[in-house]
């Protein structure tokens, strides 16, 4: 394993990684690093070519000491798929969408799960409690449960239905909640008062989720041939997808794998709850608390997000962009999609298509721009979402 430690990127305080943590303690989430030197003088691109098309291939840029004895389910490798038809309808001919769809438990929380539980297991966690929007808690009871762990996770009344048999399946502690994630989430920090013993798993809380949303980048960058894309559109809720590629981006330049060429990151959010576009707007680090969230993207209904100073960095250090897209728009853009394309998106991936096509007519993208959408998850989980 190359992890040496964890940093804080707010105020650059080193953490050790060979123990349970959580936020640092000037609040702000933590990242792993690695000794890329050493990185580059164990592994290259044509080596990792060899290895099984799963997010483990990436094992030398992952915190877990061994990979073999990961609790997965065959986690990764996505398809990335070009979108010609629908392209051609809204103008962006190099259309592709990376379908996160298709991964166990049916989303790309599966990614963030697979790693952030194989990292607890070694360092001794037993329990964890996380507050979620669906998917997530999904994940991370269905991982908890293959890794012989007990999960707690709390969840919206309104989450999607499939996502609270998930967790019931997978023999998690579930607690329902009259609110949105930010009550989950005050429901959780009373348990953890409650109960030392239980691992706090939430969005950001833990420095290993992201590392396991970073195979996303990895894995664009490899499937094009070890280049990047001009364009990463992301349904941005709590944003740790888009903080991972940036940060998987980084390390690949690090590394010498990729050019100097950094892909513009895009941050999509509904009109309904845009704590992130606000801020980006008014040119502001940190994003103030949406009042009154709602949307039919139940997945970016993130009123607070932790990550807002990681997203908002990594989105203006891209050359990148925020905007939000209202409700009847991606609903609209979900049904052409699949009647263009064959394939049903979630409501987060199709709010990725309504901003290309929302860039592409005000010009900030142009026709000939190469563009990666993230389906974040299967649009199947969303029965009545049509």
């Amino acid at each position: 394993m190359f992890l040496t430690h964890l940093e804080c990127p707010r105020c650059r305080a080193t953490h050790p990684a060979d123990r349970q943590q959580n936020l640092c303690p000037c609040g702000s989430p933590l990242l792993a690093r690695y000794d890329l030197a050493a990185v580059a003088a164990a592994v290259t691109p044509d080596t990792i070519r060899t290895r099984p098309a799963n997010l483990w291939r990436y094992g030398e840029l992952l915190p877990v000491e061994d990979p073999a004895n990961a609790p997965t389910l065959g986690e990764g490798w996505t398809p990335l798929t070009a979108a010609t038809r629908y392209g051609r309808r809204i103008g962006v001919r190099r259309l592709m969408v990376k379908d996160e769809g298709l991964l166990p438990t049916g989303s790309f929380k599966a990614r963030g799960a697979a790693v952030g539980v194989a990292r607890a297991r070694e360092l001794g966690v037993t329990h964890v409690a996380m507050p979620t929007n669906g998917n997530a808690g999904a994940a991370w009871a269905t991982y908890a449960a293959r890794a012989g762990l007990r999960s707690t996770i709390a969840m919206p009344l309104g989450a999607p239905l499939i996502t609270r048999q998930e967790c019931l399946a997978a023999g998690a502690d579930l607690r329902l909640v009259d609110g949105l994630i930010s009550d989950a989430g005050k429901q959780i920090a009373a348990l953890l008062a409650e109960d030392a013993t239980i691992f706090d798993a939430s969005t950001l809380k833990e420095p290993y989720r992201v590392e396991g949303k970073k195979t996303m980048g990895l894995e664009i960058v490899e499937q094009l041939g070890w280049r990047v894309p001009d364009v990463i559109i992301y349904p941005t809720g709590g944003g740790v997808g888009l903080i991972g590629i940036a940060k998987a981006i980084a390390e690949l330049r690090a590394l010498g794998w990729i050019g100097e060429k950094h892909p513009r990151l895009v941050a999509v959010q509904s009109s309904g709850c845009a704590p992130i576009v606000r801020a980006f707007a008014a040119g502001e680090s940190r994003a103030q608390p949406w009042i009154d969230a709602h949307t039919v993207a139940f997945g970016i209904t993130v009123p607070s997000p932790i990550g807002d100073e990681l997203i908002l960095d990594a989105v203006r250090a891209s050359g990148g962009t925020a905007l939000a897209v209202d409700d009847d728009e991606l609903l609209r853009d979900l049904r052409d999609f699949a009647h263009d394309e064959g394939l049903l998106l979630c409501p987060e991936g199709a709010a990725g298509l309504t901003a290309a096509r929302k860039l592409h007519t005000t010009g900030w993208l142009s026709a000939e721009d190469e563009v990666v959408v993230l389906n974040t998850g299967a649009g199947l989980k969303y029965p009545d979402l049509l």
